[in-house]
C-alpha cells in the first residue's frame, strides 16, 4: 500500500501545494481541516480516493491523533494572520503546534514537518511562532521546521492585497515602507516541505527566501508596474497606522468576529517594524537543492486581474501597435 501523509491544514494557501505535490509522488494524502466540506477542491489533485479531506480540531488532542492515524508522514501548515474567537494564536501557533508533534511523537510517525515563519520582535503572531517552534523541538527533536519569509503566489494575502488597494486608491498611504521582506515563491516551500516529509531533508530549521530582498515599498513599486496603475505612495511610520487598526480591530471584536477587520490589525503592524529576511548564516532553498524563484517571474501570472483592461491589458498594448 502507498505511503499515507496527513497535511493538517492541507487546504490552506501552502497547505493545497504540499497536497498537490505529495499526490504526485503517489503518496496518500490526507488533509486535516476544520471544514471538509469546504476542502473538496483537493480531491482532483490525485487519483480518487487518494486525496481525502478529513475534519480535525488541532485544539483537540483526539480529533489530531485520528486524523494522524497509520501517517508514514505529518506536516503541519496551519497557521494564522488574525485571531478570531477561540482560534487564538495561542491556541493555534503555540500549542497546536506543540499537540501535533507531541502526538506525532506518540504514535512514532517517521517524520514531521513543521511550517513556522521568519518572525520576530514583540507582535503575538511572532512570539507565538517561537513558542510553537521550541514545542515542536521539545516534543519531536528530529522535525524539519520551515521558516518562509511571506509568501507569494496565486492565492496569496500579501501581493493581492495591496494589488487591490492599488486598483482602489489613488494615494496609497504605507506604514512600515523601510520594512524588508525577501518574497518567496509558494512552489518552492512546498517543495521544501516535500523534501521534509519523504526523508530527503536532514532534521533542522531552514529559513526560506527568494533572490531578492525588498522594501514593503519596493514591493509596492513593483506591483504597480505590474499591474500598470500609477499610484502615490505614501511612506509612513508604522505608529501612524494603529489609529485605522484599532478601529477595524474594535469592529471585529465588537461584532464577535462576523466583521473581520481585513485591511490590518494592530498585531500586523507591531510585526512591520521587523525585517523579514533570511539570517546570515541560515540553512535555506540552495542547501535544499530548490533554486529560488524570483517575483517578477511569477507576478504577472495573477496579478494581471488588477490592470485597469484586466485580462485584455496585452490585446490593448498589442492594438496601439497596429498600423490603420
Amino acid at each position: 500500500m502507498s505511503r499515507l501523509v496527513t497535511i493538517y491544514g492541507g487546504s490552506g494557501f501552502v497547505g493545497r501545494y504540499v497536497a498537490r505535490r505529495m499526490a504526485r509522488l503517489g503518496w496518500r494524502v490526507r488533509v486535516a481541516v476544520r471544514r471538509p466540506a469546504e476542502a473538496g477542491f483537493v480531491r482532483p489533485y490525485g487519483a480518487p480516493g487518494q486525496v481525502v479531506p478529513v475534519l480535525c480540531n488541532i485544539r483537540d488532542d483526539a480529533s489530531v491523533r485520528a486524523a494522524m492515524l497509520g501517517a508514514d508522514a505529518v506536516v503541519n501548515c496551519v497557521g494564522i494572520l488574525n485571531a478570531l474567537g477561540k482560534n487564538t494564536f495561542d491556541a493555534v501557533q503555540d500549542e497546536g503546534a506543540g499537540r501535533i508533534a507531541r502526538i506525532a511523537a506518540d504514535l512514532g510517525v517517521p517524520h514531521l514537518v513543521h511550517v513556522s515563519a521568519i518572525a520576530s520582535g514583540d507582535s503575538d503572531y511572532a512570539r507565538t511562532k517561537a513558542a510553537g517552534e521550541a514545542a515542536v523541538l521539545a516534543a519531536y527533536p528530529a522535525a524539519v521546521i520551515l521558516r518562509p519569509s511571506v509568501i507569494f503566489g496565486t492565492d496569496d494575502s500579501f501581493f493581492n492585497r495591496f494589488g487591490g488597494m492599488a486598483r482602489m486608491m489613488p494615494l496609497i498611504p504605507l506604514p512600515g515602507a523601510g520594512t524588508r521582506f525577501q518574497p518567496v515563491h509558494v512552489e518552492d516551500v512546498a517543495q521544501a516541505a516535500v523534501l521534509g516529509a519523504t526523508g530527503a531533508a536532514a532534521p533542522g530549521i531552514y529559513e526560506l527566501g527568494g533572490p531578492e530582498v525588498m522594501t514593503l515599498r519596493q514591493v509596492m513599486d513593483r506591483i504597480l508596474s505590474v499591474i500598470q496603475r500609477k499610484r502615490v505612495v505614501m511612506g509612513l511610520p508604522v505608529a501612524f497606522g494603529m489609529p485605522l487598526a484599532f478601529g477595524a480591530d474594535m469592529v471585529q471584536a465588537i461584532t464577535g468576529g462576523l466583521v473581520e477587520n481585513k485591511l490590518v490589525t494592530r498585531d500586523q503592524l507591531r510585526s512591520l517594524r521587523h525585517d523579514t529576511v533570511v539570517s546570515d548564516g541560515a540553512r535555506g532553498l540552495h542547501d535544499l537543492g530548490i533554486q529560488p524563484t524570483g517575483v517578477d517571474a511569477v507576478l504577472p501570472e495573477y496579478l494581471w486581474r488588477f490592470r485597469p483592461a484586466g485580462q485584455y491589458a496585452a490585446i490593448k498594448d498589442s492594438a496601439r501597435n497596429l498600423k490603420a
